[in-house]
C-alpha cells in the first residue's frame, strides 16, 4: 500500500512538471505569435551567431590557445570586480538613491565609451584592412551592430526578468518570485559584457583586450554594489545578497568564452563580433542602465556620472590600448 502511495505521489509531481512545461511553452508560443518579427529578429540572430561560432570552434580559435586564455582571465576578472562591489555592498551598509544613481550613470559612461573606442573602432579597422574600403567595412561592421541588437531585444522580450520601471515582463514571469526575475535582468545585463571581453581578444591583441576588460571591470564595482543594495531592498539578506549578485557575475566568464568562440573563426567573424558586442552593450545603456538612474530623478548627478565613465574609459583606452 505504502509503494502505490508513493507511485501515485511520483505521478502527481511528474504530472505537474508537464503542466508547468506544456504552460511555459504555451506562454512562449503567445509571445512569439504577437510579436513575429522580434522572433524572427531573434531567430536570424541566434541563426548568424551559431553560424560564427561553429566556424570559430571548427577552426580551433585563430591563434591557438592564446585568446582562449585570455578570454578567460578577462571575463574572470570581471567576475572578481562583480564580487568585490557586492562585497563593498555589505561594508557600506546603505548608500542614497542619489550616489546610486551616480554609479550606475559612471558605469553607464565607461560602457558607452568601450562600445566606442574598444569595440567600433577595431571593428571598423579590421574590416577596412579585410576589404580595402571604408564603405564596406562599416557595413560589415554596422551588420554587427545590428545582430547585437537584435539578439538582446529578443531575448529581453523573451526571457522572464523584472525592470524597476516596467515590472515582471517575458513569458511565465508570474512562475517565478520578484527576486528571480531580478537576478535573470542582471544576468542578461551581464552576458552582452563578457562576450564583448571575449571578443576582443579573439586575436589575442592586448591593446583591444586590455582596455576593454578593465574597463568592464571597473564598472562591474559599481554595478555589483547596486545589486546588492537593490537585493536587500527586496528583504533578501545581506550574505545571501552577496553570493546572488556574485552569482550573476559569473556570466561574464562564461560570455567571455562565447564571445571569443564567436569571433575565432572566419576572418569576417571578428569585425561582426565586435560591432555585435558593441550592439548588445549600447542596447543594455539605453534599454536599462539609463532609464534606471533617470528613474528616481537624479538624471544630472547621472549624466555627470556617464560623462565622468566615459572620460575615464577614453583614457585607459588611450593609456593600454
Amino acid at each position: 500500500m505504502q509503494n502505490n502511495n508513493a507511485t501515485g505521489t511520483g505521478l502527481a509531481l511528474d504530472g505537474a512538471a508537464a503542466v508547468t512545461g506544456q504552460a511555459w511553452r504555451d506562454a512562449w508560443r503567445q509571445q512569439a505569435r504577437q510579436h513575429p518579427w522580434m522572433t524572427a529578429g531573434l531567430a536570424l540572430s541566434m541563426a548568424a551567431v551559431t553560424l560564427m561560432l561553429i566556424s570559430g570552434i571548427a577552426d580551433g580559435l585563430s591563434g591557438g590557445g592564446e585568446p582562449l586564455r585570455l578570454a578567460t582571465l578577462g571575463g574572470l576578472a570581471g567576475f572578481a570586480a562583480t564580487a568585490l562591489g557586492a562585497l563593498a555592498g555589505i561594508a557600506l551598509g546603505r548608500i542614497s538613491a542619489r550616489m546610486e544613481d551616480s554609479l550606475l550613470g559612471f558605469a553607464a559612461g565607461m560602457m558607452l565609451a568601450a562600445s566606442s573606442f574598444s569595440l567600433i573602432l577595431p571593428g571598423l579597422a579590421a574590416a577596412r584592412e579585410m576589404t580595402g574600403n571604408g564603405a564596406a567595412g562599416a557595413l560589415i561592421v554596422v551588420a554587427g551592430l545590428a545582430l547585437g541588437v537584435l539578439l538582446m531585444l529578443g531575448l529581453d522580450r523573451f526571457t522572464p526578468h523584472e525592470h524597476d520601471s516596467t515590472g515582471p515582463c517575458g513569458p511565465g514571469c508570474e512562475r517565478i518570485g520578484r527576486v528571480g526575475l531580478f537576478v535573470l535582468a542582471i544576468t542578461l545585463h551581464n552576458l552582452p559584457e563578457g562576450m564583448a571581453i571575449g571578443v576582443s581578444f579573439a586575436r589575442g591583441e592586448l591593446d583591444v583586450g586590455l582596455p576593454l576588460t578593465s574597463a568592464i571591470a571597473l564598472q562591474d564595482i559599481p554595478e555589483g554594489l547596486a545589486v546588492v543594495m537593490a537585493l536587500r531592498a527586496a528583504g533578501v539578506g545581506a550574505w545571501r545578497a552577496v553570493l546572488m549578485a556574485g552569482a550573476s557575475g559569473l556570466m561574464e566568464p562564461l560570455g567571455a568564452l562565447f564571445g571569443v568562440g564567436i569571433a575565432g573563426g572566419l576572418a569576417v567573424a571578428y569585425p561582426i563580433g565586435l560591432g555585435l558586442a558593441a550592439g548588445a552593450m549600447i542596447f543594455v545603456v539605453s534599454h536599462e542602465v539609463i532609464p534606471e538612474t533617470h528613474r528616481n530623478g537624479h538624471q544630472t548627478p547621472a549624466t555627470l556620472g556617464l560623462m565622468a565613465g566615459f572620460a575615464v574609459m577614453m583614457f585607459l583606452d588611450t593609456a593600454l590600448g
